[in-house]
């Protein structure tokens, strides 16, 4: 089994790791009952046992203490002092968190050459500590922002850094964009100069727009209190629902950070858990980039709430794959209607069957035909068995990979393929 690093910078990179981290760890106890420490487990958590020398790593057999295989960055130190502090602090040693107490001031030259230049060594030393704890490290996820100075800049150049010291090892990148609103007066600025260190040194990048995390959580609230489907809606079970999780008192903006929280869940589910067309991580970029810096990747998730029957009957299958290709249910607001599509992958998880997977695939094929490039088609489909906890039936995230404008041209190495 592999491990992942997940590497969290700034505040709202942490904020989303720590959604991310009390999910999985839902996720996991809802599976894994007996307490037993199985391979599952190893690929985002240690098994310590405080007994041996110097809190040595405890292959197999019971649980006695998980860490998570983390480094959290984040040049103030309210973010990191709330975690220590909270119901997460048991995962963290005090040694996987670095902080300074003045910050970015929203500023992307101070996160990336300040605090970069400042800082460097400290994260290198703590990158590699968690490396050294992997059997075979297969992916680094980085969480950062793009309208903060510390997200922005610092995040970038610990994006750089893994590239350098870790060349070999794939950097998959969630990265929140700010919405137009956005009351930083230099997020603009900031995300522009983050986009290039962004196009240059990760493989592949999930955007999400704050955007359009809002326009989900005001549908799912809207569907919830207005009793539409009340049969089949269960408000505490939606992807924005943090209920039964090791926090218990819901801050500002945690409905937007359990949306991206799942997102990366989902992205690693077949890694962890059993399926019939399980994939590895790195299939992700290998799929889905056809040229190296086309690795901006469209995210959607679809149900966005809980179907009341975990058996999901096939025209209920149909609409989810319906809404994977809607606008409605991206994690970024772009039109797929508008642009081509240059490879897709769908990761289903429930109970369901491989006929209907091809079936509708077949079907999507059919329908969104005049969407793709001519040498390109529906890349795969990936089926976990495990359903997400939070609907404990068929979830569905798709990629779409870099769609292009109808109305630009074609780079000319395109137009040869």
């Amino acid at each position: 089994m592999t491990q992942s690093i997940v590497v969290q910078v700034g505040q709202c990179g942490n904020q989303v790791g720590c959604r991310f981290w009390d999910l999985a760890l839902r996720e996991h106890a809802h599976v894994n009952q007996k307490g037993v420490y199985d391979e599952a487990l190893s690929s985002f958590f240690r098994n310590v046992d405080p007994r041996r020398a110097g809190g040595a790593d405890s292959t197999g057999g019971r649980i006695t203490a998980l860490k998570a295989r983390a480094v959290l960055v984040d040049m103030e130190e309210g973010v990191l002092g709330e975690i220590l502090q909270g119901p997460l602090r048991q995962l963290f040693s005090s040694t996987q968190l670095i902080s300074d107490v003045s910050g970015s001031g929203n500023n992307w030259a101070v996160g990336h050459h300040t605090y970069g230049s400042a800082y460097r060594e400290q994260i290198v030393d703590q990158v590699r500590r968690a490396a050294e704890h992997c059997d075979c490290l297969q992916c680094f996820f980085l969480v950062h922002s793009m309208g903060g100075g510390t997200g922005s800049g610092l995040g970038t150049f610990v994006l750089k850094l893994l590239e350098e010291e870790f060349p070999e090892v794939y950097r998959i990148v969630t990265s929140v964009y700010p919405t137009a609103e956005d009351d930083v007066i230099t997020s603009p600025y900031n995300s522009v100069l983050a986009m290039k260190e962004l196009t240059e040194h990760a493989d592949c990048v999930l955007p999400v727009d704050n955007q359009s995390l809002v326009d989900i959580v005001g549908k799912i609230q809207h569907m919830s209190h207005t009793g539409k489907l009340g049969s089949v809606i269960k408000k505490e079970s939606t992807i924005i629902s943090g209920q039964g999780g090791m926090v218990k008192v819901e801050k500002p903006f945690d409905a937007m950070n359990n949306i991206v929280a799942n997102l990366l869940l989902n992205i690693t589910s077949s890694a962890r858990f059993e399926g019939s067309l399980n994939m590895d991580l790195n299939e992700i970029a290998m799929n889905l980039v056809p040229f190296p810096q086309l690795h901006y990747l469209v995210s959607s998730l679809t149900p966005l709430y809980t179907l009341a029957d975990v058996n999901v009957p096939p025209r209920r299958l149909n609409q989810m794959f319906s809404d994977a290709f809607s606008k409605d249910h991206q994690l970024i607001r772009a039109d797929p209607k508008h642009n081509l599509y240059l490879a897709c992958a769908l990761m289903v998880r429930g109970n369901v069957q491989l006929s209907d997977l091809r079936r509708n695939i077949e079907r999507l094929t059919c329908i969104t035909i005049s969407q793709w490039m001519a040498w390109s088609q529906l890349d795969s489909v990936r089926h976990c068995h495990l359903s997400q906890l939070l609907s404990r039936t068929t979830r569905t995230w798709k990629a779409l990979s870099c769609p292009m404008p109808l109305d630009l041209p074609l780079p000319p190495d395109l137009k040869q393929k």
